[in-house]
């Protein structure tokens, strides 16, 4: 890599190699993305083992499926996106077994996976992603990648593939939907 060429034209460089079918671009570009979708997943999944579960699939699914990958947004915000469902998947997966498995007569030691789930210090925020998901799903990736992951007003545009003034929009009422589900509960 020369002085010139920055990280990100490299995961560029790496992803288009890779969607041309180049196997030794994919492990190379998996290799490098690794840490980064780890982070993403561990700032959702309180418990580690989660979020390494919640890695893996978003590695399995950024190469299965790194031909939707369409060059709008830079690749590394196409990361933040995968990782981020991925995340959320692995979320609602955990909830809804905990939530079968929750049987009162059953109670002896409790399974840190469910408890790191329903007393995890996001639980909150994902209650709250679940129900703006339930009720305006297209408000809820803006929303993550703006408050969750900083990202600029512009890269969202470019990843959801909608203008400026709609994503604004979609993030303002996003969070108009969210912010009283946040509120402490008296």
């Amino acid at each position: 890599m020369s002085d010139s060429t920055s990280p990100a034209d490299d995961l560029a460089t790496l992803a288009e190699r890779a969607q041309a079918g180049d196997k030794n671009a994919m492990d190379d570009l998996l290799r490098q993305v690794h840490p980064r979708v780890l982070r993403i997943c561990r700032s959702v999944l309180p418990y580690s083992a989660d979020a390494e579960d919640a890695a893996q699939e978003a590695l399995l699914n950024i190469a299965t499926k790194i031909n939707t990958y369409s060059g709008r947004s830079s690749f590394s915000t196409w990361v933040h996106s995968v990782a981020a469902n991925s995340a959320r998947s692995t979320y609602r997966k955990l909830k809804r077994s905990a939530q079968a498995a929750h049987n009162p007569e059953q109670m002896e030691k409790p399974d840190p996976r469910t408890t790191s789930v329903i007393a995890g210090t996001r639980l909150d925020l994902l209650e709250a992603l679940e129900t703006l998901e339930r009720d305006r799903p297209q408000m809820v990736t803006p929303l993550v990648l703006r408050d969750v992951y900083g990202l600029s007003y512009e890269e969202i545009a470019a990843e959801v593939g909608a203008p400026l003034g709609t994503v604004k929009s979609r993030i303002h009422d996003a969070r108009e939907v969210v912010r009283p589900l946040l509120r402490p509960k008296d």
